[in-house]
């Protein structure tokens, strides 16, 4: 923005009014050096307006150009940037700083009326419709932050505490006065009033917004669309929001798309969410949730890392106290199509859930499962889903899909399909079932979990599933401690494996995307509550941290891990040991690829050939479905499978050479 102003010169003021331009007192209408009249036409100033140079073009679709100017337009307190067009406001513009470059035309009106934070400390009412989990929207919130002040309500010191950074935050930041950034695009738009809006945004046929921020910048622009409707918002950078989006009190996170007339209110979009066709109600959305269908519901649910099937649907009322129930999905959990689940309930990590649910089930423990419906019972499959190529491809293509360009992220994303948090989990799981086994005994046809059903085969192979995955894990969490050092001895060995902190131990959260020991995550709770953390950023900044440390503190919980489910101390381990350990996971990793490998298998089956070759023999047929999806030993996926297992086991021999290289100096010693 130009910072000299001067009065206008009474010869400017006759070339204005020559074109038809008026003010309520000229003497209120200061310009920049470079100022000319030329392009000022059919303009109404009133109150205290500054407006700059005016000396290019704008190139618009098309091949049409356009002088920067000022036409038919009326401002009332409003400074313009250098080099701006502006046209064909049907009302006028009030109270705005805009700033240079930027096009604006056909708009009905712009207008920041009284001082408003601009959708900064707004209550969402996420989870339950009738309150009590309240999340106070800012420029600054991150997921992690959001799980925090909705689910922490065991410490209210604390959830009050945010409450008051938050809104300092929105005070801080409140204004009388709009602003609309550098190299902002707005056309053919409604009503714009109390918003904020950043560099490098473009708003094409929005039909209404009101009193929000788009956090647009030059390194994520924000795009929002035709016949948009935004009432008390936010959208972060680098989001995308078209196609009569309907939007009323959520905040809309970095890089997420939502379009094709998807309706939300009281909700929560964190960072790559898209959302199409279908409503959400009061659902706290972590990371990479995705629901693309007209006939899809959620409600009052939290989810990360899920895809919704078309005409999944939850219910949060049971017709006795109101809408006040509440469910989760763990991070990776999935609904088929035509899911339902009565609330309250819990669904594990990386779990299916298939047919209608009404029995509350909660299957925390027991993540990578399957929960089917049969005759309005919920059968549960642990661990199943392990061996799913789907699981696997869904881990691939998380960080692929992540399309935050803007350096500064406000979400820490860990996408680790095995962590402390889900193999922990394992444990557990492991324990239940055998417990389970123990009570029931070992040749009962159906074991009975809480509302849920198990049959005996599903139980074996679940704490199958799970010996296999821990073992995958510890291995790994062996191998990289280990990579890339010579031993001599079995006490140089020792050392290495002797964790480099005590954080890690115990239980691990997910704070919706964020995966962290439970203990640095009481200890921020511990330093807000008691003054010692009092900046949004600061706080942020302290989420960061644990991200940034997450291997560090994921070797202390492995490491603890390794007595419990080898049976050997590690303080007491031999290179004899870690070839042990090694062999099992060389077994383990080798097993879930082959498991994966045939499950992608079955997509290449002549049942999966349905449909191709519309009118020949079975030959054509095979034909039709190579052209179409290729070659099953082709496939980038399976190729992929394949080296993994070569890599994999040639790492793990890598290691086995170098243990064993110690064993015979101890021999020889």
């Amino acid at each position: 923005m130009t910072q000299e102003y001067r009065r206008l010169t009474a010869g400017e003021v006759r070339a204005l009014e020559s074109q038809s331009c008026m003010a309520a007192d000229w003497a209120d209408v200061e310009v920049a050096s470079g100022f000319s009249t030329a392009w000022v036409h059919h303009v109404r100033f009133s109150g205290k307006v500054r407006l700059g140079a005016m000396d290019t073009e704008f190139r618009l679709p098309g091949g049409v150009c356009k002088h920067s100017g000022l036409r038919h337009v009326c401002l009332h307190n409003v400074t313009v940037g250098d080099n701006c067009c502006i046209e064909h406001i049907q009302n006028y513009i009030a109270n705005y700083d805009i700033g240079h470059d930027c096009f604006i035309e056909n708009v009905d009106m712009l207008l920041v009326d009284g001082r408003t934070s601009f959708g900064n400390g707004t209550d969402v009412s996420v989870l339950n419709e009738v309150g009590g989990r309240e999340v106070m929207m800012t420029d600054k919130l991150s997921a992690h932050l959001a799980y925090i002040m909705a689910l922490y309500r065991h410490r209210p010191l604390l959830t009050g505490r945010l409450r008051e950074l938050s809104a300092r935050y929105a005070d801080k930041h409140a204004s009388d006065r709009g602003s609309i950034g550098h190299h902002v695009s707005i056309m053919n738009a409604g009503t714009i009033f109390n918003v904020r809006i950043g560099d490098c945004c473009t708003i094409y046929g929005a039909s209404r917004l009101n009193n929000g921020s788009v956090n647009s910048n030059e390194f994520a622009p924000v795009h929002i669309g035709s016949g948009v409707i935004c009432d008390d918002f936010i959208i972060s950078s680098g989001s995308h929001i078209d196609e009569g989006t309907m939007l009323s009190r959520c905040f809309v996170g970095q890089a997420c798309k939502l379009g094709h007339n998807y309706s939300a209110s009281e909700s929560l979009f964190f960072s790559n969410c898209q959302g199409e066709n279908g409503e959400a109600c009061s659902i706290f959305a972590g990371p990479f949730t995705v629901t693309h269908h007209k006939s899809t519901l959620l409600i009052a649910g939290m989810f990360s890392f899920m895809n919704a099937g078309s005409g999944s649907n939850q219910s949060n009322h049971m017709y006795k106290l109101g809408p006040i129930h509440q469910g989760t999905l763990e991070r990776g959990a999935k609904t088929a199509s035509d899911s339902y689940i009565l609330w309250p309930a819990r669904v594990g990590a990386f779990s299916l859930v298939m047919g209608r649910h009404v029995n509350h089930s909660d299957t925390t423990n027991l993540p990578f499962s399957y929960l089917i419906e049969q005759n309005n019972t919920t059968y549960l499959v642990p661990g199943v889903n392990l061996r799913s190529v789907g699981t696997i491809r869904d881990a691939q293509k998380w960080p692929k899909r992540d399309g935050r360009k803007d350096p500064h992220k406000l979400d820490y994303i860990n996408y680790n399909l095995l962590s402390p948090y889900t193999v922990h989990k394992m444990f557990k799981g492991r324990e239940l079932l055998q417990k389970l086994r123990e009570a029931s005994g070992e040749l009962s046809d159906i074991y009975s979990f809480h509302s849920a059903k198990i049959r005996n085969s599903a139980l074996v192979k679940g704490l199958r599933f799970y010996e296999i995955a821990i073992n995958k894990f510890l291995g790994n969490s062996v191998i990289k401690r280990l990579e890339g050092t010579d031993f001599r001895t079995d006490e140089e060995i020792r050392l290495r494996l002797r964790p480099d902190t005590p954080i890690g131990r115990g239980e691990w959260v997910d704070l919706s995307g964020l995966i962290a020991p439970k203990s640095e995550v009481d200890a921020l709770a511990d330093a807000v509550e008691q003054g010692r953390m009092d900046r949004l950023g600061d706080i942020n900044d302290a989420f960061g941290r644990m991200h940034a440390n997450y291997y560090t503190y994921e070797w202390t919980w492995a490491y603890d891990k390794l007595e419990e489910f080898y049976g050997v101390r590690p303080d007491d381990m031999t290179a004899a040991d870690i070839i042990r350990i090694v062999e099992k996971w060389k077994e383990s990793v080798i097993g879930l690829d082959r498991m994966v490998y045939e499950d992608a298998k079955k997509e290449f089956s002549l049942a999966s050939m349905t449909g191709f070759g519309a009118d020949g023999s079975r030959l054509e047929k095979e034909q039709d479905f190579e052209q179409v999806r290729g070659d099953f030993e082709s496939n980038p996926f399976v190729t992929a499978v394949l080296k993994h297992i070569e890599v994999k086991s040639a790492l793990g021999d890598e290691l086995i050479e170098r243990m064993r290289k110690v064993m015979r100096g101890n021999t020889q010693g």
